[in-house]
This record gives structure tokens, C-alpha cells and sequence, in this order.
């Protein structure tokens, strides 16, 4: 190797040398070399999953004999149920849905043994909420297939011809139309990605201009300069949610089946969330293209994925379903279903309502403190 060649190699391994010290000294790219793929893959890993795990299972079981609690038995011995109530009639099965404590209901006919011995044939109604249909339809298929096989151990041990009829029922969504699943996630995704977008560059824009230490020293006060820059875009954002509530009822032929007006307040609450939470991230981002990142791809993973738009959270693994507790999306996406699909009243939604409320609290509380050490 001549001497040239080999000045020209070391001065190549110093600009590698010198790449590497300046990689391990940004610990930000740092974190995105090394960090977001583990976390991509434990995401998705375990996010990304339609088999059902441990549903919610009421069963009203008017019988009460020996044939139905074998029956009860084998549904909850199984990995997919969860026996975890009993109603005391079959109108409760809708109070059931409504308050979220049962995925399935299990309706036994009555004189379900009796009826069994004698004709050989009783009736197991399954009641799923088709607001997701491919879950109503995974876990009827389920429950159905534990039914013929109880019938076959009843075959085996008499020797006489039985058949236990599985008679299945969609609730709220009958024909399972994909629509009304997807629609309210994709509100959801749309809402808090383009209000988090808007609010976080408008910003920045003003830091990277020198705009917003004057505005910071001046007399406004950080409270009023917040409102200030979130007001264009909140209107803004209600013509986009207007936008999105046409195109879903005449378009795809989604009804808003419960309260028009409680629908729209939950969703001006949503907007007023994404965009606080876009002030937020204005607070810590430098420039628009940090900005546009945090805000965009960011904010788009958990949504998708730990919000329920796409993957029930009941079927994640604990430590998810808790981390899915912060994003705002799922409580939107769980108002609007239990609105517009189930056409339930607003006082069901109180939870999803007082969630958002404070996590709109805590994001402009965080934003006005650090506007205040900035100044």
C-alpha cells in the first residue's frame, strides 16, 4: 500500500470516528437508532392481534339445571371466555353492552333440559355487539364451536340424537358493515393528528421566526397568547369535523343514532384535547420539521395501535392496556361508538367525557408552565 492510500484510509476512519462520536453524543438519535425498534416490536408484537383472549361473557340462564351449568362450565374453562356475570333477565342484556361488562351474552331458553330430553333439541341465543364486527363474528364462532362440541360429549355419553341449536344475534350492526367499526377510529385518527399538526407548527414557527420572545415579554400573559393561537385553528377543526360527519352519514352510510348534539360536544372536547396537546409539544419541539415529526408520526403509532381503531385493547397484554389509558384517542373512539353506533344516552358517556376533560386540564397546565420558564 502506497503512502497516499493510506493517509486517504486513515482520514476515512477518522470521519467514521468522528460520525460515531457524534451519533453517541446526540442522545436523541441515540434514542431513535436503538430505542424505536424495540419499541415498534413490542407494539406490534403484541398490539397487532384479533385472537379474542378472555372475553367478557353474561349469561341469563332461566333453565338452571344440570345441562346449562355444564354448559356454563365449558364456556368459562375455555382461554377465550370470562363467565363474569349472571343476569336476572334477558332485558339486562342490553344494560350489559351499555355499561361495558360483557362482550358476549349467553341467552339460555327456558326449560333448556327439559326440553333437551324430551325433543332432543333446546336453543343457546348469542348476543355479540357488532360495533366491531370482527370480533362479534370471532367470538360467536367461538362460543358456536364449544357448543357442538358439548353436543358431541352429549351424543357420546347417551347415544341418543341431540342438537343444541346456537341461534346468533348482531346487535347494533346486524348486516356487520366494516363502516361502522372503522369510522369512529378514523375520526379519531384524523381529529389529533391534523389539530396536533397545526397547533405545534404554528408555534414553532413563531420561536424559529423570534416572534415569540417578543410575544413572551410583552404584556400578554402566556394564558391568553395559548387561546389565542388555538382559536383559528379550533374553528378551523370544526369545519373539518363537519366535513367528517357528513361524508360518514351520506357517504358511507353511517347513522348517528343517538344524541346529534352529544356527539358533537364530545368532539369539540376531542379538538380542544389534539390541540392542547399540540401546544404541548410545541413547548419541546425547536423546529417545524421536530414539530411535524412528534406531532405526525409520532402521535400516529399509538393511536393506531392502542387506541382500539384497529385492535380490541381488551386483548392486549395488561402493561398496554394501561399505556393505552393516555391516549386520548381511545376515549374518543369509545364515546363515538357507544354514540353514533349504539345510539346510547350521553350520561353513558360520562366517563370518556371527564378522561378528556382532564387530560385537556393537565396539557394546558404543562404548556403555560414551561411558556412561563421560557420567559
Amino acid at each position: 500500500m502506497s503512502h497516499r492510500s493510506f493517509q486517504f484510509s486513515i482520514f476515512h476512519f477518522q470521519l467514521v470516528k468522528k460520525e460515531f462520536r457524534h451519533i453517541f453524543r446526540d442522545t436523541r438519535s441515540m434514542l431513535m437508532l436503538l430505542l424505536m425498534p424495540v419499541v415498534q416490536i413490542i407494539l406490534f408484537g403484541f398490539a397487532i392481534s384479533n385472537e379474542v383472549k378472555s372475553a367478557r361473557v353474561a349469561v341469563f340462564d332461566p333453565a338452571k339445571d344440570a345441562f346449562t351449568a355444564r354448559l356454563t362450565e365449558r364456556l368459562h374453562a375455555s382461554r377465550y371466555f370470562d363467565v363474569a356475570r349472571q343476569l336476572g333477565s334477558a332485558a339486562e342484556a342490553n344494560e350489559a353492552f351499555r355499561e361495558g361488562r360483557a362482550d358476549l351474552v349467553v341467552v339460555f331458553s327456558e326449560n333448556f333440559g327439559e326440553n333437551l330430553w324430551r325433543t332432543g333439541e333446546a336453543t343457546v341465543q348469542l348476543l355479540a355487539d357488532a360495533t366491531d364486527p370482527n370480533q362479534a363474528v370471532t367470538l360467536t364462532t367461538y362460543a358456536s364451536s364449544i357448543i357442538a362440541d358439548y353436543r358431541q360429549e352429549l351424543l357420546a355419553e347417551r347415544s341418543i340424537p341431540l342438537r343444541v341449536r346456537a341461534q346468533v344475534n348482531m346487535l347494533y350492526n346486524p348486516q356487520l358493515q366494516g363502516a361502522y367499526n372503522f369510522v369512529p377510529g378514523v375520526m379519531g385518527m384524523i381529529l389529533i393528528l391534523i389539530c396536533a399538526m397545526m397547533s405545534a407548527i404554528s408555534v414553532v414557527r413563531e420561536k424559529e421566526t423570534g416572534t415569540m420572545e417578543v410575544l413572551l415579554v410583552s404584556p400578554v400573559k402566556p394564558f391568553t397568547l395559548i387561546f389565542s393561537k388555538l382559536a383559528p385553528y379550533f374553528a378551523l377543526s370544526v369545519v373539518n369535523l363537519a366535513t367528517i360527519l357528513l361524508l360518514s352519514v351520506y357517504v358511507l352510510g353511517v347513522p348517528v343514532s343517538g344524541s346529534l348534539l352529544g356527539l358533537t360536544m364530545l368532539s369539540l372536547l376531542y379538538i380542544f384535547v389534539s390541540l392542547a396537546l399540540g401546544m404541548l409539544i410545541s413547548t419541546v419541539a425547536a423546529t417545524q420539521v421536530a414539530a411535524m415529526l412528534a406531532s405526525g408520526m409520532v402521535l400516529m403509532l399509538p393511536v393506531m395501535l392502542l387506541s382500539g381503531m384497529m385492535f380490541p385493547v381488551e386483548n392486549m397484554p395488561a402493561i398496554l392496556q394501561w399505556l393505552s389509558c393516555i391516549v386520548p384517542a381511545r376515549w374518543y373512539i369509545a364515546g363515538v361508538k357507544k354514540l353514533m353506533i349504539e345510539g346510547l344516552p350521553v350520561a353513558l358517556c360520562l366517563q370518556e367525557v371527564a378522561i378528556l376533560s382532564l387530560m385537556a386540564v393537565a396539557f394546558i397546565a404543562v404548556s403555560l408552565k414551561k411558556l412561563k420558564n421560557e420567559s
